[in-house]
C-alpha cells in the first residue's frame, strides 16, 4: 500500500551459491536465498549444468523462487528443486524440506499457504537444486519457445540458445527490464492464469486457449483480458480502451503493458492505488463478460482489490 506496512520486513542479503556431490551426469547446486536469480541461472548455463534455463530473465532473488513455484515457458523450479533449507519461525529452529514435502502446484507451495498472524511461517534460507550435467537444455515444453527454437515441443536445444531465445521472448513482451521503456516497469504478469472446471472452459469461445490441468482446465487470462476488451496500454489517456465511464483509468499513471496485457505498468508516477484501480477494473470486467474472476499474483500488502 502507499502507507506502506506496519510492521518489521526481512530482507534476505545472503549470496552465493556452491557445488556439492552429485554424480557424473548429476549435480548439486546449492544457492543462498539472497542470491539474484538470473545470475544462477546463467551461472548454470555457462558451468553446462541442464535445467534451469527455461527461467532465465525472472527478476528477484533464488529464495522465493520455491514458495510460489515460479515456473515459465513450460519450466517450473519444482522440476530441479531438491530441498529447500529454510527457518521455522513457529518453532524457533531450521527446517529442511525435501521436494515431495512442499506441496508445490501451480504458483502454490507449502511455504507460501503456510503463515504464523498473518506472514509467512518459513523463511527461506537457502535452495538446492539437482541438475543434469549438460549443454543441451531440458526438454521444450512450451510450443512458443520450440518454435522459436525450430524443435518440435519435448526435444532439446542447447542450454544457451534456450537461454537467448526466453531473453528475447520476455523482452519482446515487456519482461526483461529496461530503464528507457516504461512497458517494463511492472511486477511481471499481475493475474496468475484460471484453472477452472471443464464446463466453465466448454462455454468460452473455441478460440480461448486452454490447457489441462489434472482434471480441471487452465485458461489464459491475457486472452480473457484482451477479449472482455481491455487492450495493450488500457489506462493510458488518449488510447483504445483507455478510459472507463470517460474517464481515463488512474489518469495514465498505470497501465497495461503495450506489450502483453497481463502486466499492469508503471507509466513514471503511478501509486499503489493507480495500479490497483487498473488491476479492479480489469478483473471486474473479465468476471462481467465470462464470469471468471481473476485472481492476483503479487502479494498485495496492506492493500488489497
Amino acid at each position: 500500500a502507499d502507507d506502506g506496512y506496519p510492521g518489521t520486513v526481512l530482507r534476505i542479503a545472503s549470496t552465493g551459491y556452491s557445488l556439492d556431490g552429485g554424480s557424473a551426469d548429476r549435480a548439486l547446486l546449492r544457492a543462498e536465498a539472497g542470491q539474484p536469480w538470473d545470475e544462477l541461472v546463467e551461472l548454470t548455463v555457462r558451468q553446462g549444468l541442464s535445467g534451469l534455463e527455461a527461467l532465465s530473465g525472472i527478476p528477484g532473488l533464488t529464495g522465493p523462487t520455491p514458495v510460489q513455484n515460479v515456473g515459465a515457458y513450460g519450466a517450473y523450479v519444482s522440476h530441479t528443486i531438491a530441498s529447500v533449507r529454510t527457518w521455522d519461525r513457529q518453532a524457533g529452529q531450521v527446517r529442511t524440506f525435501a521436494n515431495a514435502e512442499l506441496g508445490f502446484g501451480y504458483r502454490d507451495s507449502i511455504l507460501k499457504r503456510s503463515t504464523v498472524n498473518g506472514s509467512p511461517r518459513y523463511v527461506v534460507l537457502s535452495v538446492e537444486f539437482g541438475l543434469e550435467r549438460s549443454r543441451l537444455g531440458a526438454p521444450v515444453r512450451y510450443a512458443e519457445l520450440a518454435r522459436s527454437l525450430g524443435v518440435e515441443a519435448g526435444q532439446r536445444a542447447a542450454a544457451g540458445d534456450v537461454r537467448r531465445q526466453v531473453l528475447a521472448l520476455r523482452a519482446a513482451k515487456g519482461m526483461v527490464l529496461d530503464p528507457a521503456d516504461r512497458d517494463t516497469f511492472s511486477t511481471g504478469s499481475f493475474f496468475t492464469n484460471p484453472i477452472v472446471d471443464p464446463a466453465v472452459a466448454a462455454a468460452l469461445p473455441e478460440g480461448a486457449p486452454r490447457w489441462p490441468a489434472g482434471g480441471q482446465v487452465k485458461l489464459s487470462a491475457a486472452w480473457l483480458i484482451d477479449h472482455a476488451g481491455f487492450g495493450k496500454g488500457f489506462g493510458l489517456a488518449g488510447t483504445a480502451n483507455g478510459s472507463v465511464d470517460g474517464f481515463a483509468v488512474a489518469g495514465g499513471r498505470a497501465s497495461l503493458s503495450t506489450k502483453h496485457t497481463l502486466a499492469i505498468t508503471n507509466r513514471g508516477t503511478a501509486t499503489a492505488a493507480d495500479i490497483l484501480a487498473v488491476a479492479r477494473t480489469v478483473r471486474d470486467g473479465v468476471e462481467a463478460a465470462f464470469g471468471i474472476r481473476l485472481h492476483p499474483e503479487p502479494l498485495l500488502i496492506n492493500c488489497s482489490l
